[in-house]
């Protein structure tokens, strides 16, 4: 499993709209605070799969509220057959203070 840090996942996908980014938390987290992104929550991660990618080397960011959580994720897809997952580093906390 890989780890991102928040300059490097802004820098990816300003130059490349093809990625998947999934935010793993809670819908009441999600629907609290939100970067636009599609919302699998860790525990139904399992019931999302035939929406992910059938490319299994597609690529995948994946971000929770601080980056526990979308380790997890980030291994079960892997798990999965997944060849191109990567955790942010930080999560949505980080990815939120660096847009200041």
């Amino acid at each position: 499993m890989r780890e991102i840090e928040v300059t490097e996942y802004r820098e990816r996908v300003k130059n490349d709209s093809s990625i998947l980014i999934i935010d793993v938390r809670e819908c009441w987290e999600y629907d609290e605070n939100n970067i636009g992104v599609a919302n699998y929550p860790l525990g139904e991660l399992p019931q999302y799969l035939n929406k992910l990618p059938s490319n299994k080397n597609h690529e995948i960011f994946v971000h929770c509220e601080s980056g526990r959580r979308s380790r997890q994720a980030a291994k079960y897809l892997t798990q999965q057959g997944y060849t191109r997952v990567s955790s942010i580093k930080g999560g949505l906390k980080a990815i939120l203070l660096n847009q200041l």
